[in-house]
């Protein structure tokens, strides 16, 4: 039986063991002004013992599976795998500090519960955009049109397709892009596969969205405020194609279901979710923190770009969830990921 926390944060156990994409956690590796881990060990006397970093989700799956961790800070559809496996436990949201400062709508996104229980803390969130020359009159839509053109190399990039099929192709019946029955599966793939080409790029690394741009290679781009903070700060500002819905993700952090130091588990979700850390981890990062108290400083540029504390902006954006072939416990039959996963391997490959 895995141990639990007290009603209140016990003490520290002396050691956490920590997983997160690479640029999530700083200990001052990179640059003394980025370590949120220096002083969360002063602060509660947990020693991370481990901190382990990948870039992709697959890597994170692996490493989960193979070693033991306290932690984990996966993308959404690995959240989503790792509940279903019953891989993290649920989380006493009443220990969380910065909990309630969090909007409802990240909270409560179906990435991060099952049924009435929380199993992921929302910790950054970013949007997909379609940037591209400034004075053009491009839309959503031509960023799947025949041309050159960069896109996110992941299966839930299918969920944009969809969305503009949402809006250009009513008759498909497209109500959330990442619920889709196999036919609407068949005509996002479709809509990619019929502008893919040598011009298109499938990119994994965000500096490549900046390359590619940049050097003329790509038109039309899938990609972040992140992006568009950077070409404007670069002296060559791009523009973000204007879209009346937009996909998004959020990244939470979540309980191991065997970890060993709970109290030191709690005691970190406390201190990642403090509007210090949020500040540090949005300004780092590029992406919006989660806790909105940590829009101030070098962070308060990218909340705007992210519409933070704009809630009408909020609800047009569908936040990745895994697809499930339940539907997200809705009526109806859908594809899963893994229907996703090969449609997008055939495309890329």
């Amino acid at each position: 039986m895995s141990p639990t926390p007290s009603a209140s944060i016990g003490a520290s156990e002396g050691t956490l063991r920590v997983l997160t994409f690479v640029g999530h956690v700083e200990y001052g590796g990179m640059s003394h002004r980025a370590n949120w881990v220096g002083p969360f060990e002063e602060a509660t006397g947990c020693r991370v013992a481990t901190l382990d970093r990948v870039t992709t989700s697959e890597e994170m799956a692996a490493k989960f599976a193979a070693n033991a961790y306290d932690v984990v800070s996966p993308s959404p559809e690995l959240a989503g795998l790792l509940t279903a496996r019953g891989s993290v436990a649920p989380v006493d949201t009443s220990l969380i500090e910065g909990y309630g400062d969090i909007p409802e709508r990240l909270r409560e996104l179906p990435a991060l519960r099952r049924g009435d229980r929380v199993y992921g803390i929302p910790y950054l969130w970013g949007i997909n955009q379609v940037i591209g020359p400034r004075g053009g009159g491009d839309g959503p839509a031509d960023l799947y049109a025949a041309g050159p053109s960069a896109i996110r190399n992941s299966p839930l990039s299918i969920a944009d397709a969809a969305l503009v099929l949402k809006r250009t192709e009513p008759a498909l019946g497209i109500d959330d892009p990442f619920r889709l029955t196999p036919a609407q599966l068949d005509a996002a793939e479709k809509l990619l596969a019929a502008g893919d080409g040598p011009d298109r790029i499938y990119w994994s690394d965000p500096v490549e969205v900046i390359r590619a741009v940049a050097g003329g290679s790509a038109r039309l781009a899938q990609a972040w405020p992140y992006h568009v903070d950077l070409f404007e700060r670069a002296g060559r500002p791009v523009r973000a194609v204007e879209a009346a819905e937009t996909t998004g993700w959020v990244d939470s952090w979540m309980l191991a279901a065997d970890t060993a130091s709970p109290n030191c588990a709690y005691k970190w979700l406390n201190w990642i979710t403090s509007q210090e850390v949020q500040q540090r981890a949005s300004a780092w990062t590029g992406l919006a923190p989660a806790n909105p108290e940590g829009c101030t400083g070098h962070a308060r540029p990218i909340c705007d770009r992210h519409h933070l504390g704009d809630d009408k902006w909020l609800d047009r954006v569908f936040f990745a969830v895994r697809p499930s072939r339940d539907c997200g416990g809705q009526d109806g039959e859908c594809t899963d990921y893994d229907d996703w996963a090969n449609r997008w391997k055939k495309l890329v490959s």
